[in-house]
């Protein structure tokens, strides 16, 4: 039989979990066709020999929502391996727009992802609808790309500027009910609210989704119920677990899995993951699926004293951060102004209660040159567990870990059709060397619109990053291919 793809003599590790064999992988328009020990013909053979042959990584929470316009290989995730990304992610996304409101709703993502305005007006908004926006992007990127419906744009597009100060009314909440029913028609991954209170605009008020009572997040996810198709993400969902249980309620009463920010253990509270993990056992022994992400990555902000977000939730440096470079100069060269930062971060005087930094974060503080930027970049995320928790730490298998990158997320995302090596799949393969792989360390790179700037992060050791049978990345060079295509959900695929 003659195949478009043979991959051979690689470690198959196959997403399952099962023990990984040695074997070849064969491709045929698009979609794996075979696997064994094969000996037919091909367009082209890969010699994996040496090498794991794996179902390509989904990177399950990104915003790419801007970049993939002007980037369509969502970089650098596909340097890492991933094959598929989800972006809308914490109730941002960029559709639906209003014409002439476009710039406020990026104002949104520019300021919870440090996306400069400079940046993101270089955008063509060529959309209006959610389908159109998935139109706009389908046939023009490398990777896979799954969307989720941001609360905060569809409240937005409902509300206007009201959006963010007062409650929905319920003739709001039902036209907001119906795009989000719309949107998932249109094939849609699922909705993403939040309630992560640390998350504002540019000018200091809090996102809208976070204005949203829990009437209007329940009658939102009753919309995937009644559709019986698609997830619900929450940013911010730890503390509302933690709180008041929100995420199990929202996925008991919808009867659809809920996933949300996060597990994981910080210098302010080390003692609260255990606290979720409790709830968590008891939710999923109740067979209700509410699960915290977590990752592999260990979280370090950089800051200079221009973009130092991550002190905004001190009383006083909070607006210092809205306002202009020439009025952070002069903030910061009053020495009353400096008492009082120091008085707020350093001795804690005053209500810290929305500080996303410990009491001794300076315990952990090094000084580097004003090249840095705030945020850490997180694309090496599944390099990182392949390489440090599982080569070096020994935390789990291979094949488990695998499995956690690959047909674990695609399920949770109602991503049927990929995740695993299996004849029918959709072949999407990653081919790495487990002996080297791990995340390479960042630097900072000026390749955005308008001389834009952002952390960069490669990868050692992930040899051929495939997407629908055709090879994107080949040992950290893009081929030119861009085979990716926008995910729809199964409804829709049906339909």
């Amino acid at each position: 039989m003659a195949y478009d793809l043979l991959i051979k003599t690689g470690r198959i590790v196959d997403g399952s979990g099962m023990p990984s064999f040695r074997g070849d992988v064969a491709v045929r328009a698009g979609k794996i066709v075979e696997l064994g020990k094969l000996s037919g013909t091909a367009t082209r053979v890969i010699d994996a020999d040496g090498l794991v042959v794996a179902p390509g990584f989904v990177d399950n929470h990104c915003h790419y929502d801007a970049q993939v316009t002007w980037d369509p290989l969502c970089s650098f995730s596909c340097y890492h391996g991933a094959t598929t990304v989800v972006i809308g992610n914490c109730s941002l996304a960029l559709a639906p727009l209003r014409p002439g409101r476009q710039e406020r709703v990026a104002e949104f993502l520019s300021y919870v992802e440090a996306i400069p305005m400079e940046v993101l007006r270089t955008i063509d908004y060529s959309w209006q609808t959610i389908p159109q926006y998935m139109d706009r992007l389908d046939h023009h990127v490398g990777v896979n790309v799954g969307t989720l419906i941001g609360h905060s744009t569809v409240r937005h597009y409902v509300m206007g500027d009201e959006c963010q100060g007062r409650a929905a009314t319920p003739e709001e909440i039902a036209a907001m009910c119906g795009i989000v029913r719309d949107g998932m028609q249109a094939g849609a991954l699922g909705l993403s609210v939040s309630r992560n209170r640390g998350h504002y605009d540019p000018q200091g008020t809090l996102i809208p989704a976070l204005w949203a009572e829990e009437e209007e997040i329940f009658a939102l996810g009753d919309v995937l119920g009644e559709m019986g198709t698609g997830i619900i993400q929450s940013g911010g969902g730890r503390d509302a677990e933690l709180k008041n249980r929100l995420m199990s309620r929202l996925s008991e009463a919808t009867g659809r899995t809920v996933v949300y920010n996060n597990l994981g253990q910080t210098a302010r509270k080390p003692d609260e993951w255990k606290q979720l993990m409790a709830l968590v056992d008891e939710s999923s022994q109740a067979g209700i699926r509410a699960y915290p992400l977590c990752t592999p990555n260990s979280t370090t902000q950089l800051f200079t004293m221009r973009n130092c977000q991550l002190f905004r939730g001190s009383p006083t440096w909070h607006p210092i951060l809205l306002g202009s470079d020439a009025d952070k100069l002069r903030a910061y060269s009053d020495p009353a102004v400096r008492h009082k930062l120091h008085e707020e971060v350093i001795e804690w005087r005053a209500d810290m209660q929305r500080a996303g930094f410990a009491r001794n974060w300076y315990d952990y503080m090094w000084v580097e040159g004003p090249a840095h930027v705030q945020f850490h970049g997180g694309y090496g995320y599944s390099t990182r567990l392949l390489g440090h928790w599982v080569r070096e730490q020994q935390i789990m298998s291979l094949e488990h870990a695998v499995r956690r990158l690959t047909f674990e997320s695609a399920s949770t995302f109602g991503i049927y059709d990929r995740g695993l090596l299996r004849p029918g799949m959709a072949a999407d393969i990653t081919i790495f060397d487990a002996d080297t792989v791990q995340p390479l360390p960042e630097d900072v790179v000026h390749d955005f619109p308008a001389g834009g700037w952002r952390i960069r992060e490669l990868a050692e050791g992930i040899h051929y990053t495939i997407v629908n049978g055709q090879v994107l990345i080949e040992d950290g060079h893009h081929t030119g291919a861009l085979p990716g295509r926008v995910l729809r959900n199964a409804l829709c695929q049906t339909s």
